[in-house]
């Protein structure tokens, strides 16, 4: 993979503050294998990070797998994503599914949320 193809700094949740907006009232997506939070955010750019627990496998050779599953669909999918923060939460059931089913069903997600809208910005008027 080439320095072109990488995710870069700016795309990454890296913020405490960042992570704790996504967990407490954000909306949520569901999917078979992950749930995607997110809020809308000032940076003008799709961010993400990934949560997958001990508690989805106990070795980290397989969370690596899932984490590196969620990156690679991130990547391709970035530019079609609305200006959110998003957090993707891998469940219990991803540890069993095939790197194609895990893109699959990250793949939808993300399509769920390219069609959302932003709300608009308070206080300008639409023209």
């Amino acid at each position: 993979m080439g320095v072109a193809e990488g995710l870069p700094r700016g795309a990454r949740l890296s913020r405490a503050a960042d992570f704790a907006a996504l967990g407490r009232d954000a909306p949520a997506l569901g999917g078979r294998h992950f749930v995607v939070r997110f809020r809308q955010t000032s940076a003008g750019v799709a961010r993400a990070a990934q949560s997958v627990s001990k508690r989805v496998h106990k070795r980290a050779v397989q969370r690596n797998r899932i984490k590196r599953q969620v990156r690679e669909a991130f990547r391709k999918q970035r530019s079609r994503l609305p200006a959110f923060d998003l957090l993707v939460i891998a469940r219990g059931s991803a540890a069993n599914a095939s790197n194609v089913e895990l893109a699959a069903d990250l793949f939808a997600l993300f399509q769920r949320i390219a069609a959302l809208k932003p709300p608009p910005t308070p206080g300008t008027m639409p023209g």
